[in-house]
């Protein structure tokens, strides 16, 4: 069955769980942990991508986020790729480190963002990485901490996490606190893992109960909400896509920019896609793909393509236009 498109628009939750390839660990050491845990501080600020929950595990990583204009693909495939690289680097090994497609539920904040956050929180708990609530409380590798006071990590969004717990600080976190104790005793809860019906609608009891009363509730396995908000969300994207130009008119537009400029600058679309390393044809090379990248948006190795080089040549145009 082919994999179903990302849903993600700018200001959506998404939780999402990172996965190390064959269940193989993620993380071996202090460094590690701090490594990752700095990738995520640096992206989260660059892109304004909003951190609520998170836990990093031995061989898995669970995060709560609101994407940006940024979007959420691009946010992932920089943690994640820059992460592999120098993790297989460190340890000196080669191959994947994740599997291949992190797995991201659309979540509805109403009904879901405080269960989230504390599920992801106890995540350490659960697993025997601390042993109490008390050393939760100072756990390092876990957005627990910060919310309660013991840590400070600047980029995580600490405020509005507790908003939902009270209007003062002190009050909201003694609140927050307790919630998190309370859920200790509830354990896994597997419907906080993924969409779909069964697990939007709280288990498969639930699920027998509605089709017995006859009652019909649309659902997704990329969405965690009741009916009504998954209709919202696959509307959404329906729009977002309708209005998205045709692969082939995509291609077309590319294809025409280049002719225009090919011809104002004479210099031949030949020569320019043949590798020609005279200094017109590289100024223009690079006048075209600075144009697709950060006019258009076009993916590097898409504009490498188009302009018969490879995708470090264009990341090096990029590169000394930022400079």
């Amino acid at each position: 069955m082919p994999r179903r498109a990302r849903l993600d628009a700018p200001g959506t939750l998404h939780h999402v769980i990172i996965r190390g390839i064959e269940k193989r660990r993620i993380v071996k050491d202090v460094a590690d942990h701090e490594n990752f845990v700095k990738r995520l501080e640096e992206l989260s600020a660059e892109t304004k991508t909003a951190i609520y929950a998170w836990a990093l595990m031995t061989n898995h990583a669970h995060i709560l986020l609101r994407s940006s204009e940024f979007g959420l693909p691009g946010f992932m495939r920089r943690l994640l790729t820059g992460y592999a690289i120098s993790y297989n680097r460190r340890h000196r090994r080669w191959g994947h480190l994740f599997q291949n497609r992190y797995k991201s539920i659309i979540c509805d904040e109403d009904a879901y963002f405080t269960l989230l956050v504390r599920y992801i929180h106890l995540n350490p708990l659960r697993a025997k990485l601390v042993n109490s609530l008390e050393q939760l409380d100072r756990y390092r590798w876990c957005g627990h901490s910060t919310i309660v006071g013991k840590i400070k990590n600047d980029w995580q969004d600490r405020d509005y996490v507790l908003k939902w717990f009270g209007n003062k600080e002190g009050e909201a976190t003694g609140a927050y606190r307790n919630y998190v104790k309370k859920g200790i005793a509830e354990g896994r809860c597997p419907e906080l893992v993924g969409g779909g019906l069964i697990r939007s609608m709280g288990g498969w009891s639930a699920v027998k109960a509605l089709r017995r009363s006859g009652d019909r509730e649309l659902s997704d396995e990329r969405i965690l909400g009741s009916g009504e908000f998954v209709e919202q969300i696959i509307k959404e994207a329906e729009t977002k896509t309708k209005y998205q130009l045709p692969v082939l008119d995509y291609h077309k537009k590319i294809d025409e920019l280049i002719t225009r400029i090919c011809r104002d600058e004479k210099v031949s679309i030949e020569e320019l896609k043949g590798g020609s390393r005279r200094r017109e044809a590289s100024r223009v090379r690079a006048r075209i793909a600075i144009r697709l990248v950060k006019t258009h948006g076009v993916a590097l190795a898409e504009v490498a393509r188009q302009l018969g080089v490879s995708t470090s040549a264009v990341s090096k145009i990029m590169k000394r236009t930022s400079q």
